[in-house]
């Protein structure tokens, strides 16, 4: 098959039109699609489904497209084999994550990891669970970090860790010596920092919320968990956070915190994953045992 053609379809199918994928490609539309109509020919089916709005691959098509994944990687990861022949180390790490893994990331990671591997640049992209496990799968990205995640099946774990949800509380809580696990339901009527409800936590807590028959009341609503954290340490009120997003604010004793006794929270866990079959450039894969080694979120929770 013609290397142009798969590079198109895989823009295409990853940009979900061809006027889309041809921007990215710095080409004619035109041109993407004459590429496209000559790989169904080859193979003798079609590959993309026309909609009122884009395209979506057929079967065929995403069989195709994974081919050209797989073709894609393997070449960066020759390029990467050879530049290593050549004494270069150098390279870009795609991580996509979520925002609660930005500090944790960063202070307990990279910046070490860095000093080790000064060739190597990072690009970090933060978006929702469902986004980062679409891009891994797509191969928009080398490694996700995620919490909580469900099964995807174009999508491997790595390592993961039991990461609980906790009730972080202001110093001087009635709470904040406790180390018994306490229901979410004790908080009902505190003031509360909640993420927005199609977040992933927020979506546990709501799942206890519906089922316990009780309504936590949110003071701040934001994504933003810095904010979460200056809300809490201001004592305006409590917020629900896994421990790697404020291990430091609890460290420093800025911050208590106890754990919540509801089954589904506490099993919540942090995973680091990769695409299925996928064999990652050396300088990604590095980076990959590093963060499992280094990272406060996947550490299991402390006794």
């Amino acid at each position: 098959m013609n290397d142009r053609a798969l590079r198109y379809l895989l823009a295409v199918v990853r940009a979900g039109s061809v006027r889309a994928a041809a921007d990215v490609l710095n080409v004619a539309a035109s041109a993407v699609s004459r590429q496209i109509i000559e790989l169904e020919a080859q193979v003798g089916e079609t590959l993309l489904e026309r909609l009122p709005r884009g395209v979506v691959p057929t079967e065929a098509g995403r069989l195709v497209a994974e081919h050209a994944q797989r073709q894609a990687d393997e070449a960066a990861l020759l390029e990467d084999q050879l530049k290593r022949l050549r004494g270069v180390q150098q390279g870009t790490v795609s991580l996509r994550c979520g925002a609660g893994f930005l500090i944790d990331l960063l202070d307990n990671a990279l910046a070490g990891f860095a000093q080790d591997h000064p060739g190597i640049a990072y690009q970090v992209e933060i978006g929702t669970t469902d986004g980062i496990l679409a891009a891994i799968a797509r191969g928009d990205a080398d490694i996700g970090l995620v919490y909580n995640p469900p099964a995807h099946p174009d999508v491997r774990g790595i390592v993961s860790a039991r990461q609980p949800l906790l009730a972080v509380l202001p110093m001087g809580h009635p709470l904040a010596d406790g180390a018994a696990p306490v229901p979410l339901r004790s908080f009902a009527t505190e003031p509360a920092a909640l993420l927005p409800p199609d977040h992933g936590v927020r979506q546990l807590i709501g799942r206890v919320e519906a089922d316990g028959g009780f309504r936590l009341v949110p003071r701040l609503e934001t994504a933003s968990f810095e904010l979460h954290r200056r809300f809490v340490m201001a004592a305006m009120g409590v917020a629900f956070l896994p421990r790697f997003v404020v291990a430091a604010e609890l460290r420093d004793g800025l911050l208590a915190a106890v754990p919540l006794r509801d089954a589904i929270l506490s099993e919540a866990s942090a995973h680091l994953v990769i695409r299925a079959g996928r064999r990652l450039p050396e300088g990604a894969a590095r980076l990959l045992g590093w963060l499992a080694d280094h990272m406060v979120a996947f550490r299991p929770p402390p006794a």
